[in-house]
């Protein structure tokens, strides 16, 4: 379990650095309305700044305490806004607050246009963070605890609705509409508050922190689709089957036609993007572009666009390309301004005066214990039933009862369409304050009692080595080809990982064209482009086929994650693969003949690409016999008790995985190896050592290895004296360039290139996978 961060106490440097902004606030709005006294008919550009600043500064300082005493940010958001509001500063300096947040229509206009880009770009980046692997993996426990969590506090909800006195509705003609609303409003989790406390524990590999997390992300899902169809209700004014009709087919050819055709659209236009524009940002504005299209896609067919941005997200957090930079950008967006000014304006239009009423306050505390014990209830009951123990049981329905941004989300849209008042409006938000900050502290106690169990903890071994693996942080494959047998040998490597690790191909055709007929250089760029093509799908059939043979396994890809593009040359081949290696592909697989130039070493061609190309290369020479079959090879991996090769060996036991090929591993160990001095990056080990730790790659790949240990002078001789011996068709072998006027990875790669009689793969191991896209 990770410990917790220890921050310094602060709460009185901070409440005086807060005192000190909101004066220094105020009296900016004062010299602003002063100096724009004449123009008190139109919104004020001056006030509109303070505002925005005002909300920034105030909701990140309280996001700060909130987060030093183990709250989520956004409840300091949102309490900043209440400060802010009618029910503190309102209450003590009217005339002040009036200044400062006039009721002035054309003037709330402009920051109301910030809080609704608030809204939509939280339920872009509450999408992008939605693992759909997660929930599909752990979907009957999932769907039992979120299903039953929200029907059981929709239903008592959507009955409260129905009870409530004429004298606290907006309008009693849509009572129906406000008890759906409030059936929601108490019935739907948070994703992101319970991912951040799950997380923040340490729990979000263990199994119960799994399966909260995805059945937040159920609840989420449903929520939105439920909120988008209430939505389409309360906007027509009635209820009747047309409308519901309409509402429901609506949101389900939405929802069926973005998870079939919209992934592949979503992925292309990121991928053509990324490849395309030069200016600085593009993916993030084709981001943008996607998210206000579905969003108008919904409001369209007469939902909200929450749940087209919703989706979007989903989508957009799909993309086997979307890096982290993308992620940090469009977060660094949305958190720095659109969260504090959404639910900063949450909080302004929170009045918690009205809780003097003793039958409004009544209602919260009514609110505040059905969503309560419905919540946590439901997912207790789930849980017991799918035969999880009371303190698992426990946890589940202490992390399910967070409500924060989805609530009020849910409680702003109810507002502005006119099924909440203002004081409904102020139960719900006050309920969802008071859900939130119940939460993490019993979360917490619930996971501290939680035993760790011995499959977990293997489970959790296994995704350890995952995420520090050789080949874990590798997005995008570049396959170079020129129609030979090479090629076609490396098309197979480039499809193994398309297949296991959902890696998207780009295909490039290298060959020069006939500069001395000129008159058949069309001809000859058709032909590339058509032999380009033709590797492209032979990249697909054979990662078809390896689909279609292999096991059932969460972490193969479908026909549909394998993504294969053709680029043409269209320029010098270093500026081209500079180009394309700035694009995110980080993982060169060349297939080219001749491979060894007349010095001996790897040919110029080669020298130019692993030059020019910014990631780690692996060039592949076919010799001998290819066989047709993939799962023909055998392999065979050398290592010599440095880090390189312990790399080298994991490439080719993630090979032997996807081709389920038979593997050697053969240990060489050179008596001139002890007495030479190893460079740092190297750090040799103790042999068994060795042995052992790739061993454990091999039980992480599922590949069973035959070890071998050799001793001699020459090592280069014994492996192709081992691989001869053992009929292995196929060396996987480590390697570092050399300092030196041609491409040279040293004595051992350049022999086994000049008298290998089999297939050899020299994979860069020394090389950081490259995480670049263009910003």
């Amino acid at each position: 379990m990770q410990s917790r961060q220890k921050f310094p106490k602060l709460p009185l440097s901070i409440a005086f650095v807060i005192l000190i902004t909101a004066i220094l606030s105020l009296s900016t709005a004062q010299v602003a309305f002063a100096a724009e006294g004449q123009k008190a008919a139109h919104p004020s550009e001056g006030l509109f700044l303070v505002q925005i600043i005002v909300l920034v500064v105030s909701g990140r300082l309280l996001g700060e305490l909130m987060v030093r005493i183990g709250q989520p940010s956004i409840m300091g958001q949102i309490i900043a806004g209440i400060i802010l509001g009618p029910s503190l500063f309102g209450l003590a300096f009217p005339h002040l607050q009036a200044s400062l947040f006039p009721s002035d229509g054309a003037q709330k206009s402009m920051t109301d246009a910030i809080g609704q880009l608030g809204i939509l770009f939280l339920l872009l980046l509450a999408g992008m963070e939605t693992d759909l692997s997660l929930a599909r993996r752990l979907r009957k426990s999932a769907a039992g605890v979120s299903l039953t969590g929200i029907v059981i506090p929709f239903a008592a909800g959507f009955a409260l609705g129905e009870f409530i006195p004429d004298a606290l509705l907006p309008d009693p003609q849509k009572r129906l509409v406000t008890s759906l609303f409030l059936g929601t409003a108490l019935s739907i989790s948070s994703v992101k508050i319970v991912a951040t406390v799950v997380r923040e524990m340490g729990f979000m590999r263990r199994n119960v922190g799994q399966l909260i997390v995805a059945s937040a992300i159920i609840d989420d899902t449903v929520g939105w689709v439920i909120i988008a169809v209430t939505f389409g209700l309360a906007v027509k004014g009635t209820v009747d089957l047309a409308t519901l009709a309409t509402s429901v087919i609506g949101t389900l050819a939405f929802m069926a036609v973005s998870f079939t055709v919209g992934r592949r659209v979503v992925f292309e236009i990121i991928r053509w993007t990324n490849d395309h524009f030069r200016s600085d940002l593009p993916v993030l504005s084709a981001i943008i572009a996607i998210m206000g299209a579905m969003a108008i896609i919904t409001n369209f067919i007469g939902v909200h666009t929450v749940l087209g941005a919703f989706v979007a997200g989903i989508l957009i957090g799909e993309s086997p390309i979307l890096t982290r930079q993308i992620d940090v950008q469009l977060r660094a967006l949305t958190t720095a301004l659109f969260m504090p000014v959404f639910f900063g304006l949450t909080g302004l239009q929170t009045d918690l005066t009205v809780l003097a009423d003793p039958s409004i306050l009544l209602l919260t505390a009514a609110v505040v214990v059905i969503a309560s014990i419905g919540k946590f209830g439901g997912a207790f009951a789930a849980a017991k039933i799918g035969g999880y123990s009371a303190a698992e049981a426990l946890a589940l329905g202490c992390g399910m009862n967070a409500r924060g941004s989805t609530e009020v989300i849910v409680a702003t849209i109810g507002l502005s369409v006119g099924v909440l008042d203002e004081k409904l409006f102020s139960v719900i938000v006050a309920m969802a304050v008071i859900t939130t900050m119940a939460m993490p502290p019993t979360l917490r106690w619930a996971l501290k009692r939680l035993p760790l169990r011995e499959e977990e903890r293997d489970r959790l071994e296994r995704e350890q080595f995952e995420s520090e693996s050789f080949l874990a942080n590798f997005e995008r494959i570049l396959l170079t080809i020129d129609g030979s047998q090479s090629s076609r040998l490396a098309t197979w490597l480039a499809a193994f990982f398309a297949v296991t690790r959902k890696m998207p191909v780009t295909v490039l055709d290298v060959r020069e064209a006939d500069d001395d007929r000129s008159e058949r250089d069309a001809t000859a760029a058709v032909s590339k482009t058509s032999q380009a093509k033709s590797s492209a799908d032979d990249l697909r059939k054979c990662a078809t086929d390896l689909i279609s043979t292999a096991p059932t396994d969460k972490d193969t890809a479908s026909e549909s994650d394998i993504h294969v593009t053709v680029r043409e040359k269209d320029g010098e081949l270093d500026t081209v693969l500079g180009d394309i290696s700035s694009t995110g592909h980080d993982l060169l697989f060349t297939g080219i003949e001749p491979s060894m130039g007349e010095d001996g070493r790897f040919s110029a061609s080669l020298q130019v690409m692993t030059s020019a190309f910014a990631g780690t290369s692996a060039i592949v020479t076919a010799r001998g016999l290819l066989s047709e079959r993939p799962q023909d090879l055998r392999i065979l991996l050398p290592v010599s008790g440095t880090e390189r090769s312990v790399r080298a060996a994991e490439f080719g036991l993630a090979i032997a995985k996807a081709a389920n090929a038979h593997c050697a591993l053969l240990l060489i160990v050179e008596p001139r190896q002890a007495r030479a001095i190893p460079r740092i990056s190297d750090h040799p080990d103790d042999h068994w050592d060795i042995l052992k730790k790739v061993g454990s790659i091999a039980d992480h790949y599922g590949v069973k290895v035959e070890k071998v240990v050799q001793e001699g002078p020459s090592p280069e001789l014994s492996i192709l004296r081992h691989a001869r011996s053992g009929q292995y068709n196929l060396i996987v072998l480590g390697v570092s360039k050399r300092a030196s006027g041609s491409l040279s990875y040293g004595s051992v790669a350049d022999t086994l290139l000049q008298t290998a009689d089999r297939s050899c793969i020299f994979i860069e191991t020394d090389v950081a996978p490259s995480q670049a896209i263009r910003e």
